[in-house]
């Protein structure tokens, strides 16, 4: 569970993150969707720390995260970014083993993670651990990230434009495959996104985020069919618009 209380942050003048308070529930998938610069990266890296938040407080499980040192809270909360981040001089094993050796694992578990999670993601330990990142394709890439972010069997995950930069083919490949494992694993996730079909095929809750406010928090079905705000409903009428112009050129030899 993570939960925000009255979480404001600033820089300098400008308020990145203003008042916001929302709560996500065990083994929830939260999308924070909004345009450039309204603050839902600020929000999701103040939960790992990587921002420090200037009022309120975020607890997860219960607990407030500036109780903790910030250096275990990220060890211990999966991250996938857009960039993926691999170490490009290590393995596509060894970049999944760096969190659990800095925890101390032994190199029998180590080695018995990488592998299973290697299968979890669909890149065979065979043949993909002893791969560099530059010999694998964006796809694969992403999936070591995934890999790597789970492998310290973190129960929360947080994901920054985490599809991003895929061709839209691949994308919607590892959209499903990530949506599958996430409810297999029963993951705690925060994703960050601009893409309003992404949010709304993949999430169990969006928050919609303008100018560091929370504008509406709720279901795809909601946030979709009952707009609190003609901001919302226009931002809501783009994926829906774009199925109609498909449609209309599917059909036009009919005409």
């Amino acid at each position: 569970m993570i939960e925000f209380e009255n979480v404001s942050k600033h820089f300098g003048r400008t308020r990145a993150v203003n008042n916001l308070s929302f709560l996500v529930e065990p083994g929830e998938l939260i999308a924070l969707l909004g345009e450039s610069g309204c603050g839902k990266t600020t929000c999701l890296r103040m939960i790992n720390r990587l921002i420090e938040l200037d009022e309120g407080c975020i607890k997860v499980d219960g607990e407030p995260v500036s109780d903790h040192d910030p250096v275990l809270l990220r060890r211990g909360i999966g991250y996938v970014i857009q960039g993926i981040g691999l170490f490009p001089h290590y393995t596509v094993a060894q970049n999944i083993a760096a969190v659990p050796q800095l925890l101390g694992w032994s190199t029998g578990e180590i080695e018995t993670r990488v592998n299973e999670l290697l299968d979890l993601v669909s890149l065979p330990a065979s043949q993909f651990a002893h791969r560099m990142p530059s010999e694998l394709s964006g796809g694969q890439r992403q999936r070591v990230g995934v890999a790597r972010a789970l492998a310290a069997r973190p129960e929360v995950m947080l994901m920054d434009e985490p599809f991003g930069a895929l061709d839209p083919m691949t994308r919607a490949e590892l959209q499903d495959e990530f949506r599958a494992l996430q409810q297999r694993l029963e993951l705690t996730v925060v994703m960050v996104t601009h893409d309003v079909s992404e949010a709304l095929l993949m999430a169990d809750r969006i928050a919609v985020m303008h100018a560091g406010e929370l504008l509406q928090f709720g279901t795809p079905h909601d946030v979709l069919t009952k707009p609190v705000d003609d901001r919302i409903a226009s931002l809501m009428a783009m994926p829906k618009a774009r199925a109609d112009r498909v449609e209309a050129l599917m059909n036009a030899d009919q005409l």
